[in-house]
């Protein structure tokens, strides 16, 4: 009964966020909470529940003083320079950009944080894709791709899991993979050049054409505002001394064409407008915002750099380091006591998003762990598996890793299942390195659950909502896991008994 209620709750979950029919915030605490009451937790319901909040409390702390500092760091212009080189690379083309995205994800994934990767990706790429009026939610498929794929490095969590739980060295699970990540990395900038081209297909249709050397704009009901934006990010023309508008984002050769050969004054009344910044007016990259601190930059990019320095050396838990540096980038870049609170109130709403996201997401993981349905989840995927698939339980464990990982924690799956699995395969001959090379192969569709406190913190910071997210990233999540799969079984890193 419980493995049934396990499943249908996940069902039932992720059908209603899919369908828009509730926000994840609301399915996350209503559907645990139902099922749970079916599966006879009673009043216990409650103190489950607040065992899960608990202990997830530091990633809470850890995400919203992280939202806050880098937060401070885009309307203070940090990140405009570095804006304005991306562009300056990418042109105005968005498939140089959905691109760029992978690059930067794939850069700062090497960390093994998510949560720190989506927060730089963000500040960076989110104005270019507001500047180019492209979708944010390519962006959070193109960084959860990546992001879930590169999750297997040896300091990263799954893989330490793998080697905790079955006593085997990290690197003995992972090196025998490259192969494997790197033709799933492939996999995913493949991804990303087809998104790209989606993007520019439909920027096309109203009315903007990013050019490689042919084509022109078509006319449209909203020509003026596109054509105005898109003139704008080719021509770089920005008020003096702001990084988001210096320099020629068209050096590259890529610009977007401005209407047709009957466009006349409206075209031309684009581009003064452009020339404004009113195609920045609503954006990240304002140049008129009045949180701007060119004349600190080179202190707030030591500071974060630091901050970046302490938090790979491990040095003081993650959520005091950034409430430390939160309070040093207040003091210096708002020293009046209004500036302070006015600049915490203007992120309130994505901290209390992000927090919420989190804490709800608590309700789900109690209730599963406390009700027994993790555990009997576990038990049952083991007794499912014929004696006659023996030999291939490397292969099975890894195409089980990844539904398991979705709808359960890494620590249920690693610590409750793989050793399961790992001492049936010994039978065969099949050795735990296999085993555990197999069952981090599930890694990218892991990163999309909603039990990741990370995957919650990037649609949060784009705006994305997680169904819509889900809608885009899940299948090509799944392909690129039975790539890497697949890859791992070519290469005889992965045993067939």
């Amino acid at each position: 009964m419980l493995v049934i209620l396990g499943f249908a709750m996940i069902i039932v979950f992720m059908t209603l966020i899919m369908t828009k029919r509730l926000s994840p915030i609301l399915a996350l605490i209503i559907v645990p909470t139902i099922f749970g009451l079916f599966a006879g937790a009673g009043l216990g319901i409650g103190e489950m529940v607040m065992e899960a909040i608990a202990s997830m409390s530091s990633t809470a702390a850890l995400l919203l003083f992280a939202i806050i500092y880098f937060g401070i760091m885009i309307d203070v212009g940090l990140f405009d320079k570095l804006v304005e080189f991306i562009l300056r690379i990418a042109g105005n083309d968005p498939v140089k950009v959905v691109l760029g995205t992978a690059l930067l994800t794939g850069a700062v994934s090497l960390d093994g944080d998510g949560s720190t990767t989506f927060i730089v990706v963000t500040a960076a790429m989110l104005p270019i894709y507001q500047r180019l009026e492209m979708s944010p939610v390519v962006l959070t498929c193109v960084a959860g791709l990546i992001n879930g794929t590169l999750n297997i490095v040896p300091w990263g969590g799954p893989t330490a899991r793998a080697a905790s739980a079955l006593q085997i060295d990290a690197n003995e699970i992972f090196t025998p993979m490259v192969p494997s990540l790197v033709v799933g990395l492939l996999v995913c900038f493949v991804f990303a050049y087809f998104l790209g081209l989606s993007e520019r297909r439909r920027l096309a249709k109203n009315g903007v054409t990013w050019v490689t050397g042919l084509g022109t704009g078509r006319p449209s009901s909203r020509k003026s505002e596109l054509v105005g934006a898109a003139a704008r990010a080719a021509a770089g023309s920005g008020s003096a001394g702001t990084a988001a508008g210096s320099g020629s984002a068209g050096a590259t050769g890529t610009g977007a064409s401005v209407g047709g050969p009957d466009d006349g004054a409206d075209g031309n009344a684009a581009a003064a407008s452009a020339s404004g910044n009113s195609s920045l007016a609503n954006t990240a990259l304002d140049p008129n915002r009045a949180t701007l601190r060119p004349h600190l930059f080179w202190f707030n990019l030591a500071l974060t750099v630091a901050v970046m320095v302490t938090l790979v050396l491990d040095v003081l838990p993650l959520p005091y380091l950034f409430m430390i540096a939160m309070v040093i980038a207040l003091m210096v870049n708002f020293p009046k006591i209004k500036d302070q609170q006015e600049e915490l109130a203007s992120h309130a709403s994505a901290i209390i998003a992000v927090v919420a996201m989190v804490m709800a997401a608590g309700v789900l993981t109690g209730i599963m762990s406390g009700t027994g349905m993790v555990d009997a989840m576990a038990a049952w995927l083991v007794d499912v598996i014929p004696e006659a698939m023996g030999p291939y339980m490397a292969v099975i464990t890894g195409l089980l890793s990844i539904p398991a990982t979705f709808f359960m924690s890494n620590d249920a799956f690693y610590f409750g299942i793989l050793p399961v699995l790992t001492e049936t395969a010994a039978h065969y001959g099949i050795s735990a390195a296999d085993m555990a090379r197999a069952s981090i192969t599930g890694q990218p569709v892991h990163m999309q659950s909603p039990l990741v406190p990370a995957i919650l913190l990037l649609v949060s910071l784009a705006g994305v909502d997680l169904g819509d997210h889900h809608k885009k990233v899940l299948w090509r999540a799944l392909i690129v896991s039975l790539v890497m799969l697949t890859v791992g079984v070519l290469i005889g890193v992965i045993a067939i008994g």
